[in-house]
């Protein structure tokens, strides 16, 4: 193909060129031409990559500063790779801009955390990465780390249809994917030094708590997602996320609001892998006051979680009882079909599952895969899985919880394994559909599985679906595991993980959430 060769790209794709144009990344809508030659030249000189030879350093320290270190002269290697016919590596530079050309594979956001990440470590010294491990630490308040982002669907129509849905409804798997590159923005900003800088820190991904959507999202109007650190503890952080749309008519900010995330990341020391210690952080007005009390509740519950699940007996034989009275019901399901409930069914037959190769494109800084990426794929399945189940479009209600257990590296095997939990039909209206996703990475080589990310979501249908007669059916299990997973999201949410099962009154109350699942009340 000649060189010559023109390409039509979207002006308001180009990476931006300092750390605040992201705020304003996807706000043009005229069209250029651009020759092969001029893109990677155009491409070389914005991302600022550095030559091979650093892009192949073994160690993840120079693959960081590697991606912004250095200047490349425009049209440096160009010549030999467009009349070349070697094998392009994966670590070659011009393979990782192509990968970040906006839209190609990423999100404008996406780009836009990359660039952010990027020019922090453009910024410090090799020798800082070099020395020991041991940073200097700050306090910083919550609106230093304050970062707001806008997708302009109004005015843009390329990036509308990018996040159009066959329904005519925002791509929610998008939202989240977009979420967490800016839950990543604003962790490295709070980790900065008051230079802007930042030692050997990796930061990561830890879990997500309850993204909630409060009220529809339209695909037509501007959409801002904006958020901040609001709770650090020794190594890790939460930072909280609004998304809003404007609606015509309504002044009060709150009413505004469409969804709510809270985003946990920890510090991982990049030579050890060890928890690093991040910088502090200092509430100053009576909200983010309030919002680091509520982060640092939640925070406590989880801890009290993780010591329940390393408890006693006790709680064992709680959950002994429990499991007997679930899996009755789903027993003359398995064994006796024809005197079983007509509208239930096991979760076992409930089941879908997806499996892919992890490409280069879809890494994040660091080389792993971007969490964002995961989360989008894990929605797409558990979208899936519900649909096929309702026998209807469903309507997402929220991300109940997703834990990142393991990173997971460019070219490993993933299966996406997703399958309905449990319903919760008390009101007929609007029935509850629980679905989990659990991620594996299989390795084939070495007759290995592991679990790296769990994914629970939850669905609902149009009233009007209910309402032509659609019925949702209960799921049981079928086995002590199965029956072990329900109970388990069942506590997380009807508890909100709040406390122990101690006293009798609250084991009561736990009985009572299992007999109304099972339609004995």
């Amino acid at each position: 193909m000649s060189s010559s060769l023109r390409l039509r790209v979207h002006s308001s794709l180009k990476p931006p060129n300092d750390r605040q144009s992201f705020r304003s990344l996807s706000g043009s809508s005229s069209l250029i031409s651009l020759s092969i030659r001029g893109l990677y030249n155009e491409l070389i000189a914005t991302t600022r990559m550095s030559k091979l030879s650093d892009i192949l350093a073994s160690d993840r320290i120079s693959r960081t500063q590697a991606f912004s270190s250095y200047y490349s002269t425009p049209g440096e290697g160009i010549d030999s790779l467009l009349h070349s016919s070697a094998t392009m590596d994966a670590g070659n530079p011009i393979r990782k801009m192509i990968s970040l050309l906006p839209r190609m594979y990423h999100t404008p956001l996406t780009c836009a955390m990359w660039e952010e990440t990027s020019s922090i470590f453009q910024k410090a010294d090799r020798s800082a990465f070099d020395r020991t491990s041991q940073r200097h630490l700050v306090a910083k308040t919550p609106s230093q780390s304050r970062t707001s982002f806008v997708h302009k669907f109004s005015s843009d129509y390329i990036l509308r249809e990018q996040y159009r849905n066959p329904w005519n409804e925002i791509r929610v798997e998008k939202l989240v994917e977009d979420l967490d590159a800016l839950a990543a923005i604003i962790s490295y900003k709070h980790c900065c030094n008051n230079e802007g800088t930042m030692g050997p820190l990796l930061l990561v991904t830890a879990s997500v708590d309850r993204m909630a959507i409060k009220k529809p999202i339209s695909v037509d109007a501007d959409l801002k997602m904006a958020g901040a650190v609001t709770w650090v503890g020794k190594s890790s952080m939460e930072i909280q996320l609004e998304v809003t749309q404007p609606i015509q008519g309504i002044s009060n900010p709150s009413d505004r609001i469409a969804l709510v995330a809270n985003f946990q990341f920890v510090g991982r020391d990049m030579k050890t892998g060890k928890s690093a210690p991040v910088n502090k952080i200092l509430p100053e007005t009576e909200q983010e006051k309030l919002l680091w009390e509520e982060a640092e509740e939640r925070n406590q519950m989880r801890k009290r979680r993780r010591e329940e699940k390393t408890a006693g007996a006790d709680t064992e034989n709680i959950y002994g009882e429990r499991v007997n009275a679930l899996l009755a019901e789903g027993q003359v399901l398995s064994d006796m079909k024809a005197l079983a409930d007509r509208d239930s069914i096991l979760i076992k037959d409930t089941c879908h599952e997806n499996s892919l190769i992890c490409l280069p494109q879809q890494r994040n800084i660091h080389g792993t895969i971007f969490g964002g990426f995961l989360m989008r794929k894990a929605f797409e399945l558990a979208f899936s899985n519900t649909y096929a189940f309702a026998g209807v479009p469903p309507q997402f209600v929220e991300v109940d919880h997703i834990d990142f257990l393991k990173p997971v590296d460019v070219g490993n095997f993933l299966r996406l394994k997703s399958c309905v939990l449990y319903t919760e039909l008390e009101h007929p209206s609007k029935p509850l559909i629980k679905v989990e996703v659990i991620a594996q990475v299989t390795r084939p080589e070495l007759r290995v599985i592991e679990e790296s990310n769990k994914f629970y979501f939850t669905f609902t249908v149009q009233p009007e679906a209910i309402a032509d007669g659609l019925r949702i059916p209960k799921v049981l299990p079928a086995t002590e595991d199965e029956a072990r997973r329900v109970l388990e999201r069942m506590d997380a949410e009807h508890c909100q993980m709040a406390k122990p099962f101690k006293t009798r009154q609250e084991v009561e109350e736990i009985e009572n959430l299992t007999a109304k699942f099972l339609g004995r009340m």
